[in-house]
């Protein structure tokens, strides 16, 4: 017996028996390839897709306190209540001047003889009431005329007792024929969720009011008649690469009158004519009648959003169909020109200089400097030959104007079947710039449908994820929950989609705002009501991804394999240039926690210590609330790097984000 050799071969034994404990303890080994660049990121990967949907914009982000300022809705009075000492005929009447002013035609004329408090007042309940912060000004407004002067005005803020939480007043001027704009501002005294305004009138006349308003005065960037600023600093902390606007198939209505024309969303806003929205009454189990578009929101304010969050802007335009799931009303194609030339328009209108009509226009608006639009959406989920038609029309027109000009293209509502097949071998033959895809589907389709993309062209039309939202009951279901369950199913596609972002160049979760009273669609993003806003996990989960998006795609490989679902895994790893880091985003959609170890080849040297984020719960069905805001939020801990290996215990249903800087 060679004792020597005996010897050697049980030392061997023990280092691999000992090796072997040590993977065993460590779990599975996870290979980052850092040198190995593949796939360019794009900065638009991930963004957000804005839709007036559940109270979104008027009564959302749209700071407006007053429901129907200018008598508009289809009941003038909506919103507004008389209340009288006595009843005198004819002493409010709501007047229509359709010959002269098409875009406002109403307004209100109020007739009082020795009026005290108490005799005549009007009072407007807001959008589920008035959300007032105490020790903020509010900022009160209202267009007048009066051939004599005669009649005050009181301004109250009152709570649900009837209790004055806030008031001004003012003696408007003599007019004679001519309407003129009047302000006031004052301080509220109280916090009050349920709030109301209440004009009462002193004195004798005649006098004709519209565009009663009132606005907080801590809007965004303190902008009058502003946005709310909660809500777009929850856009901003996303830092997204691009915003799409205006929606969703508000841009194409119920039919064609009530679509969506953007040359009605700009100028002074008491000349952008207001229509129904057309989430008024789509759905029987969330009737809101008093749904109506305002576009105090309009297209220079989206623009100038984007802009404040650092965002590309990606408005869609109808292509000349409204939605097909109503009416399915088209624009005869022979009379398809006005809706081309919207689309040049509004190139001009974003990019144009000031000498040009509509550049001249945006800098009349008070922003002289273009907007550098880049890319436009042409329909909304529309579909068919009769949609392919539109669109060529659209794409010559556009690109032989601005060939470098990226249009963005439907390929209908389902991300499979007949039509969707049609339409996607149709676009590219077209050789689409973009084509967007959308998926409502339950959970189990996002963790199963990873690969997606992984066998897609590489060198033809780019995907834009554009609508996207995992279900908990079914599509359009008022059951649908934000849980942890649906946010870790996204985070586990979203990984394929970043693997493929050769492919896909974009992608939007939606619906973005949701009001808690006067929502139609669920499941969404944010959600808010008068006074408070909250993300939901679904909300953390886009906003990791947008945050430590990277730059580059590197291998993230298990034995070897993408890692695609491997015992409940997902996980994808970048590199970005600008912080010089590593990430990692992975994703244990097991009900069991799994301990894992990273190690990261082609790197010269790391720093000892990495951050790892971690989203999570202790129950897949848990969801933030309004009063439980944080349950579940995004968690920093410091991580050791040792060996270039970074070892994680994933907890069950968790999204981690582990970043490691390169030296």
């Amino acid at each position: 017996m060679n004792l020597k050799n005996t010897a050697t071969g049980l030392l061997v034994i023990l280092f691999l028996i000992a090796g072997n404990l040590v993977l065993a303890q460590s779990g599975k080994i996870y290979m980052v390839k850092a040198n190995e660049l593949k796939a360019d990121i794009q900065p638009t990967m991930w963004g957000v897709f804005f839709e007036d949907i559940n109270l979104g914009a008027d009564g959302g982000i749209y700071a407006e306190l007053v429901k129907n300022r200018s008598f508009e809705f289809t009941t003038p009075l909506m919103g507004w209540t008389i209340k009288r000492k006595q009843f005198t005929e004819g002493d409010v009447l709501v007047l229509n001047r359709k010959e002269s002013n098409t875009a406002n035609p109403r307004y209100l004329q109020v007739t009082v003889k020795d009026a005290v408090k108490g005799t005549l007042s009007l009072i407007n309940e807001g959008f589920r009431g008035m959300g007032i912060k105490n020790g903020l000004r509010y900022d009160f407004s209202v267009m007048f005329r009066q051939k004599t002067a005669g009649v005050k005005l009181h301004v109250n803020l009152i709570d649900p007792k009837g209790d004055v939480i806030g008031e001004a007043q003012f003696t408007p001027e003599a007019t004679g024929n001519e309407w003129k704009k009047q302000a006031v501002s004052f301080t509220a005294t109280a916090t009050e969720p349920k709030a109301k305004l209440c004009i009462w009138f002193e004195g004798t006349g005649v006098i004709d009011l519209d565009m009663i308003s009132l606005f907080p005065g801590d809007t965004w960037k303190n902008r009058p008649g502003g946005f709310r600023a909660d809500m777009v600093q929850m856009l901003a902390d996303m830092k997204p690469g691009f915003i799409r606007f205006p929606g969703g198939c508000i841009v194409e209505g119920r039919d064609l009158n009530n679509r969506y024309q953007w040359k009605k969303t700009i100028g002074p806003i008491e000349d952008r004519q207001l229509i129904m929205n057309r989430w008024n009454t789509e759905f029987a189990h969330r009737p809101t009648p008093d749904y109506f578009q305002t576009f105090g929101l309009g297209f220079f304010e989206y623009f100038q959003l984007a802009e404040d969050i650092g965002a590309e802007p990606l408005p869609i335009l109808n292509c000349g169909m409204a939605c097909q799931f109503n009416t399915a009303e088209s624009v005869a194609l022979d009379e398809i020109g006005p809706y081309v030339q919207d689309a040049l328009d509004l190139i001009e209108f974003a990019n144009g200089d000031v000498t040009t009509k509509w550049g001249k226009i945006r800098a009349d608006m008070g922003h002289p400097k273009p907007f550098n639009l880049k890319m436009m959406g042409v329909g909304n989920e529309n579909w068919g030959p009769q949609y392919l038609e539109r669109l060529r029309i659209f794409r010559k027109a556009i690109k032989d104007k601005y060939p470098d000009f990226k249009l963005v293209c439907s390929s209908g509502t389902d991300p499979n079947g007949d039509r969707f097949d049609y339409l996607n071998g149709e676009l590219r033959k077209m050789n689409a710039d973009l084509i967007d895809e959308h998926y409502y589907r339950g959970p189990e389709w996002f963790t199963q449908n990873v690969t997606r993309y992984d066998n897609y062209p590489r060198n033809a039309s780019k995907i834009f994820a554009g609508e996207y939202a995992a279900q908990s009951d079914k599509i359009a279901s008022p059951d649908n929950k934000n849980n942890l369950l649906t946010a870790i199913s996204e985070a586990a596609f979203m990984t394929g989609l970043e693997r493929n972002a050769d492919v896909v160049n974009m992608a939007s979760y939606a619906p973005l705002f949701a009001h808690v009273e006067g929502w139609q669609w669920t499941p969404d993003l944010i959600w808010v009501d008068n006074l408070h806003v909250y993300g939901t996990p679904n909300y953390y989960v886009q906003k990791l991804f947008s945050l430590y998006k990277g730059t580059n795609v590197v291998p993230l490989l298990l034995n070897n394999q993408t890692v695609t679902g491997q015992d409940g895994t997902f996980g994808t790893a970048c590199i970005d240039t600008k912080t010089n880091e590593i990430i990692v985003k992975f994703v244990n959609a097991a009900s069991k926690a799994q301990d894992v170890s990273f190690v990261i080849n082609g790197v010269k040297k790391l720093q000892s210590k990495g951050i790892v984020t971690e989203l999570t719960s202790d129950h897949p069905d848990d969801i933030n609330t309004m009063d439980h805001p944080g349950n579940i939020e995004p968690k920093d801990q410091n991580v050791v790097v040792k060996n270039k290996t970074v070892k994680l215990s994933a907890k069950p249903y968790s999204l981690n984000v582990i970043r490691v800087k390169m030296l």
